[in-house]
C-alpha cells in the first residue's frame, strides 16, 4: 500500500498549449512520473493534449484537439494540494487529477471521478479500510486542501451556520458570481432564522490575491466574515448546516457528519449524502461516506512524494502534509534561540525558520512575538521551550560535531525529567486517541528501524561472539554528567555503580556491557576501567 513506487505506464505524447506545463516543475514531474511526456506541435495518432482545468487558455488546446480529433487530458489539482495555496506561496501541488472525460466540478460533461463514483463497485472491504483510515487521519491532524489552519485558534459557541465562499471568478464556479452567492447567504437566512452566519473566506482572499464575494460592511448583523486561519474541522463541530457553491470544504463537510447544502455541481454532489439545488439528474447511487473518499481520494488522484521523487499513496501524502502544517503550526510565529553555541547554530537554521528567520541572542528577550528556545536544562524562566537532540540523532557522535538530523522541543521540561509532566508524557498519555491507521503507521516504523537496524548515533563495531546457554543481561552506559543522568536517575549514578547492580541481580547471566560511544570514545566522562570490569562484564560490546 505504501512505502513502495507505483509501476511506471507506458510513456504517451501530452501536446500542451499552456505556459504553465513547461514552467511548473512539479507539475511536469508528476505528469512524467504519469507516463506523460510534455511537448509542443501538433498531436499526431495517438498523442492527447493536454490543457489546465477550465483556465482563460485552456480554449488552445480544446481547439487543437477538435481539429486533430484527439483526447483531451484535463488536469487540476488534487484535493489535497499543499498547506498553502500556489497563489500565496508558490507551495506546489502534492498531486493532481487527470481526467480524459472532463473536469471534475464541471457536471455537464460525466468526468472520470463522476464515472467512478457511478460505476466502479466500491465494495472492497480493504479499499474502504483504507479510506476510512485515512479520513481519521485527516481529521486528526486537521488537513484539507489547504492546511494552513491552526486547530488551537477558538471558534464560536455551537448553533451557527457556515457558507463558504470562493474566490470571484474561479473556473470552479462555472460562470456563477455575486448573485449566485448573495442568493445563497438570503437562502441560508431564510432557513436558518435567528442562527449566526459564519462566512469562510477563501485563503487566497484573506491573503489579498483574489477576490471573494461578500464584504463586511454590506453584511446583516448575524453575519460575519471568518479570516483567522481556524482549522475547517474545528468549525464543521458547531455548525447545523453548511452552505456551499462547489467548494472543496464543501466535500470535506460531508465527512465532518454534515450534510452541505449545494448549489454547484461538484463531484460531491447528487449521491445522497448533500443537499443539492442543481445536481445533475444522471447521478443516481447513493454512497457512503467511506465509497465518496475511496473513490475520490485513493483510486483518482496521482499522488506524489516529494521526499522520495516518485508517485505515491494517499496515506504518504497525508503524512507529508501533516508534518508540513504542523511546522507552520508550530513555526508560525517564529523562534529565538538563546545561548546556542556557535558550532550548533548553521544546523539549527536548516531545522528552524521556514515561516520566519531563526534569531539568536545570549539572553531571553522581553518582547517580540518570536518564543524563545534554550538547549537543554540551561536555567530559564517557566515555560520556556526546550531543545534537545531526538531519537534518531545522526551517523556520528555529537560531542564530534556531527549535526543532528532531528530536534526535539519541548515545555516545561525535556523527556528526561520526570520530576514534571511535558509534551512526550503528555502525546503518550493520549496515544490511546490515535486513529487506527496512525497506530499501523507507527508500527510500519518500527519495523523499518529494526530492519534498517537504526539507533541514536548508528555507530557500530563487530558483534563479538556470545555465547550461547547462559541468559544474557546487556548494561547500557551512559555520559554520567549528561543531564537525563542527573535529572532521570535514582540511586545508581555512575557507570560502574550500574553494572555491580547488574551483577548483583543477575549472578549468574552472561553480562555484555555496552558504553556510551561519547565516553568510548574519550569525549565525555564515565570511563569504566579494565581492572573493574573483572568479575562484572563477561563481553564487551565496542564500537
Amino acid at each position: 500500500m505504501t512505502g513502495e513506487p507505483r509501476p511506471s505506464p507506458d510513456r504517451r505524447r501530452l501536446c500542451v498549449y499552456n505556459g504553465g506545463f513547461l514552467t511548473e516543475g512539479r507539475l511536469r514531474r508528476i505528469l512524467e512520473l504519469a507516463g506523460w511526456d510534455i511537448s509542443l506541435g501538433v498531436p499526431g495518432d495517438g498523442d492527447t493534449v493536454g490543457i489546465w482545468g477550465r483556465t482563460p487558455t485552456a480554449w488552445r488546446g480544446e481547439a487543437v484537439a477538435e481539429w486533430r480529433n484527439a483526447p483531451v487530458l484535463t488536469v487540476e489539482d488534487a484535493f489535497l494540494r499543499s498547506v498553502h495555496p500556489g497563489r500565496v506561496r508558490g507551495e506546489a501541488p502534492m498531486g493532481l487529477c487527470l481526467d480524459l472525460g472532463g473536469v471534475h466540478f464541471d457536471g455537464s460533461t460525466p468526468s472520470d471521478l463522476e464515472a467512478l463514483l457511478g460505476a466502479h463497485p466500491l465494495d472492497d472491504t480493504a479499499l474502504l479500510n483504507r479510506a476510512r483510515d485515512a479520513l481519521d487521519s485527516m481529521k486528526h491532524w486537521h488537513l484539507g486542501k489547504y492546511s494552513a489552519t491552526d486547530p488551537d485558534l477558538p471558534v464560536p459557541e455551537p448553533g451557527y451556520v457556515v457558507l463558504i465562499d470562493q474566490t470571484a471568478g474561479d473556473a470552479a464556479l462555472m460562470g456563477a458570481g455575486r448573485p449566485a452567492f448573495n442568493e445563497m447567504l438570503a437562502l441560508a437566512a431564510e432557513e436558518n432564522p435567528g442562527l449566526p452566519i459564519l462566512i469562510k473566506s477563501h485563503p487566497e482572499s484573506v491573503e489579498g490575491k483574489r477576490d471573494g464575494h461578500f464584504a463586511a460592511a454590506d453584511l446583516p448583523e448575524r453575519v460575519r466574515i471568518i479570516t483567522e486561519p481556524v482549522s475547517p474541522w474545528r468549525l464543521f463541530e458547531g455548525a447545523v448546516a453548511v452552505y456551499t457553491h462547489s467548494s472543496t470544504l464543501g466535500f470535506e463537510a460531508i465527512f465532518a457528519g454534515l450534510k452541505p447544502r449545494v448549489f454547484g455541481q461538484p463531484f460531491y454532489a447528487g449521491w445522497g449524502l448533500t443537499q443539492d439545488q442543481d445536481a445533475p439528474a444522471r447521478r443516481e447511487r447513493v454512497l457512503t461516506r467511506a465509497q465518496l473518499f475511496a473513490a475520490a481520494m485513493i483510486l483518482y488522484p496521482v499522488w506524489y512524494d516529494p521526499v522520495g521523487d516518485r508517485l505515491c499513496e494517499v496515506e504518504e501524502v497525508i503524512a507529508q502534509l501533516a508534518a508540513e502544517a504542523r511546522a507552520w503550526r508550530e513555526d508560525r510565529d517564529g523562534y529565538v534561540a538563546v545561548g546556542m553555541r556557535i558550532w550548533k547554530r548553521p544546523h539549527l537554521k536548516r531545522a528552524f525558520g521556514r515561516e520566519k528567520p531563526l534569531k539568536f541572542a545570549s539572553r531571553i528577550p522581553s518582547g517580540g512575538t518570536r518564543k524563545p528556545v534554550v538547549w537543554g536544562m540551561a536555567e530559564a524562566p517557566e515555560g520556556i521551550l526546550r531543545m534537545e537532540d531526538g531519537f534518531l540523532r545522526s551517523c556520528g557522535l555529537g560531542a564530534a560535531l556531527t549535526p543532528p538530523l532531528s530536534l526535539v522541543l519541548d515545555s516545561p521540561t525535556l523527556y528526561f525529567d520526570p520530576r514534571q509532566e511535558g509534551k512526550l508524557d503528555r502525546l503518550i498519555g493520549s496515544s490511546s486517541q490515535l486513529p487506527d491507521g496512525e497506530m499501523r503507521r507507527a508500527e510500519r516504523l518500527i519495523d523499518r528501524i529494526r530492519a534498517k537496524g537504526l539507533t541514536k548515533y548508528n555507530i557500530s563495531g563487530a558483534l563479538p561472539d556470545i555465547p550461547g546457554g547462559a541468559r544474557h543481561v546487556l548494561v547500557v552506559g551512559q555520559v554520567e554528567d549528561d543531564a537525563s543522568v542527573t535529572f532521570g536517575a535514582g540511586d545508581v549514578k555512575t557507570n560502574l555503580d550500574l553494572l555491580r547492580r547488574a551483577r548483583r541481580d543477575n549472578p549468574d547471566a552472561t553480562i555484555l556491557w555496552k558504553p556510551h560511544p561519547d565516553v568510548e570514545a574519550g569525549f565525555r566522562t564515565g570511563t569504566v576501567a579494565s581492572a573493574d570490569l573483572k568479575g562484572l562484564a563477561d563481553i564487551a560490546l565496542l564500537n
